[in-house]
């Protein structure tokens, strides 16, 4: 019987990944028809992986096909876990193949950092890469920006983890009654993501870009992800400040709720605008682009509007975690190395495709922390910890205090790690905060904005893809699999 209710368990995880498997498959497609007057060795690659995955996407569907069940919180965390990893091995194929000799290793590196939508690239030669190969990569995380709203959205509230509870929906306690709810707010997220992607490629096409760099970039910077087809990223058309206002507009809109957008959809509007976590996000990105803005008028020959116009690009960049680069930002001056070290650990608003700790977090430890001082000198005040109109309960501090500390630990943990491979201390820091927090490039020669994750060495990639992992899914999302508690039946 225990041995039967093992395999019960597995069934929707099976159902669940067979559909990954389904959605990898269709992927190939448009690379592959991109590709047919190119090399053959791409091509083979994209028709390998299409056929493979829709085959064994068959057999699963196969399998599980009329079988009912109800998702436990158990088969949630295994199904998160399971799907990402599998989706990064399965976009790791197409690269494998098609770029003799890349290694696996790097191959996977690349993939995890596109469905994270992470941007770290082990890649050279961007500039003359196959179209299919390029497509592929920002597919990877254009599909990855999605699925992570979805998982901020649906599956992380009603797993209590990191606070996220807090903006837990119908869609979040995974009943019968809440189904058709969620599937309507699945949809229609859709719909807005899309939109967003369609919009802003015609206006990158607008501002002056071609229709293939137009279509790969509005993926990358609505998903917050932040491949480019250059290997000087988005320094490439820096000369261009069209494209890179575009790109900051954008980039800040992937990095809001998106559960917010269906509800100005809806005729709502108020809702997003009225929301903490929106004003105290964008509020924060105005003071820090002024500031850094003026004093680099103040020490260099720019003018205030390329100074404004770099500023706002590369600060909006990392703190929406996109990893994108106009220059490279940390020969500012030491005080920008500073603040940008800082800002790749904020990330933009819970339900949105960007990753770091979230605004939201920050600003329930600031009304918790001015509860505290206020009850140092009144301690036998009464005081409520409220936040964007609902109170915050002990749950969801314990959720937050708990995510917090996993986080740091983790960079730690990584950092130490890199640093038995024999990197430098700031490399190591930087990469290892870089992979956790989802931003893309780090700090210093080797990670840096004009750098590269390529010389790194195969066991610091298998680590920093890890990192990645753990910080896509929120981190105790990955770790309680590795409880035993977790296990007992």
């Amino acid at each position: 019987m225990r041995f039967l209710h093992q395999i019960q368990l597995l069934h929707p995880i099976m159902l669940v990944l067979s559909f990954v498997l389904m959605v990898c498959a269709v992927m190939t497609i448009p690379p592959l028809l991109l590709g047919l007057s190119g090399e053959e060795r791409v091509l083979d690659g994209f028709m390998i992986t299409g056929v493979a995955c829709a085959l064994f996407a068959l057999l699963g569907f196969i399998i599980t096909v009329g079988r009912r069940f109800e998702v436990t919180s158990m088969q949630l965390y295994l199904i998160t876990v399971s799907g990402w990893c599998l989706f990064a091995l399965v976009g790791a194929l197409p690269l494998y193949f098609g770029l003799y000799p890349l290694s696996f290793t790097d191959a996977f590196f690349e993939s995890m950092s596109g469905i994270t939508t992470t941007g770290s690239t082990v890649l050279m030669g961007l500039d003359s890469m196959s179209h299919s190969l390029l497509l592929w990569r920002g597919m990877l995380q254009w599909v990855g920006g999605i699925g992570i709203i979805m998982l901020g959205i649906a599956i992380l509230p009603f797993l209590r983890v990191g606070g996220m509870r807090l903006f837990s929906t119908e869609s979040s306690d995974w009943s019968g009654k809440a189904l058709p709810h969620a599937q309507t707010l699945i949809r229609n997220i859709g719909i807005v993501y899309i939109g967003i992607t369609l919009l802003a490629c015609i206006s990158y096409h607008l501002a002056g870009m071609g229709i293939f760099d137009a279509v790969v970039h509005a993926m990358t910077t609505v998903a917050t992800g932040g491949f480019s087809n250059y290997d000087a990223s988005v320094g490439f058309f820096g000369d261009n400040p069209p494209i890179l206002w575009v790109g900051s507009l954008f980039m800040l809109l992937g990095a809001l709720p998106f559960g917010l957008y269906v509800s100005a959809m809806r005729g709502k509007p108020g809702l997003l605008w009225g929301d903490s976590q929106v004003h105290g996000f964008l509020g924060f990105i105005a003071v820090v682009v002024l500031v850094l803005s003026t004093e680099r008028v103040l020490h260099s020959d720019l003018s205030f509007f390329d100074a404004m116009t770099h500023s706002t690009f590369n600060i909006v960049s990392i703190i929406t975690t996109t990893g994108y680069a106009s220059e490279d930002y940390t020969l500012w001056g030491s005080y920008a190395v500073v603040v940008f070290f800082y800002l790749m650990f904020v990330g933009g608003c819970s339900g949105s495709t960007s990753g770091g700790i979230k605004v939201f977090r920050f600003q329930i430890a600031i009304v918790l922390l001015r509860n505290q001082l206020h009850l140092m000198r009144h301690p036998h005040a009464m005081l409520v910890s409220r936040y964007n109109g609902r109170e915050v309960s002990d749950d969801i501090v314990r959720s937050i205090v708990g995510f917090s500390f996993y986080f740091a630990f983790t960079i730690a943990a990584l950092t130490f790690c890199l640093s038995l491979t024999g990197l430098d201390f700031l490399t190591s820091l930087s990469a290892s905060a870089t992979a956790v927090t989802n931003v893309g490039p780090g700090l210093g020669n080797i990670v840096g904005p004009s750098g590269n994750f390529s010389s790194l060495s195969d066991t610091a990639k298998w680590l920093l893809s890890a990192g990645m992992l753990l910080g896509r899914l929120e981190i105790m999302t990955v770790l309680v699999l590795f409880t035993r508690a977790f296990w007992k039946i």
